[in-house]
């Protein structure tokens, strides 16, 4: 091992991912109707395997060879059933971590040209769609509440290795939640989460 050896393999791994977490892209979607700006959201299919009736925005697993913001363009017009054409990107949000180990990275883009009425959505994957006017979030912060995580090392986790054994105080996580109620809709979340942060940057 020498000085080259360690400048070439860094220089090399400059942009791969961390394996130990799963990577996600979505768009937070924006409509314009009668010159009032809406925020586009899906219930998800009660057939799909992972978070089956919730409400979301397009989005899903990053593939080999994409860019994130490929990602979500890809994941929108499958879902939506649209043309790319009609999605203009406009920018991200930093990417959000869970405890679950997913990272997200969010985009924001308009849909051209489109009324909800005309979405002819994936039916396999999205049970319904509907609109809330971004003047709403603005004028309604969430409702805040937290979860407490606690380590929970495995039955084989090497206790002896650490400096006070057994006795180790593991540092325990606490995030926050988040909840919109719109009409008999309930947005919460990392859905929540990263409507609050879009807002942030709007009030900023």
């Amino acid at each position: 091992m020498n000085k080259n050896t360690i400048y070439n393999q860094i220089k090399k791994n400059f942009h791969k991912l961390d394996p130990s977490y799963e990577y996600y892209s979505i768009l937070i979607p924006i409509i314009e109707i009668n010159d009032i700006l809406y925020l586009l959201f899906e219930i998800r299919s009660n057939n799909l395997r992972r978070q089956p009736g919730e409400i979301s925005f397009p989005g899903g697993k990053k593939e080999s060879g994409e860019s994130f913001k490929e990602t979500a363009i890809r994941e929108t017009t499958e879902e939506l059933n649209i043309s790319r054409k009609k999605i203009e990107i406009i920018g991200s949000l930093s990417p959000i971590s869970t405890h679950y180990n997913d990272l997200i990275y969010p985009f924001v883009g308009f849909l051209h040209n489109i009324t909800i009425k005309n979405i002819n959505f994936n039916r396999s994957e999205v049970n319904n769609l509907f609109i809330i006017p971004i003047s709403f979030f603005i004028e309604n912060p969430p409702l805040k509440y937290y979860i407490e995580t606690q380590p929970n090392p495995s039955k084989d986790f090497p206790y002896y290795l650490l400096p006070t054994g057994k006795n180790y105080k593991f540092l325990k996580g606490n995030y926050p939640v988040y909840f919109y109620k719109y009409k008999n809709y309930v947005i919460w979340g990392l859905t929540a989460r990263i409507v609050k942060n879009f807002m942030d940057i709007l009030e900023n």
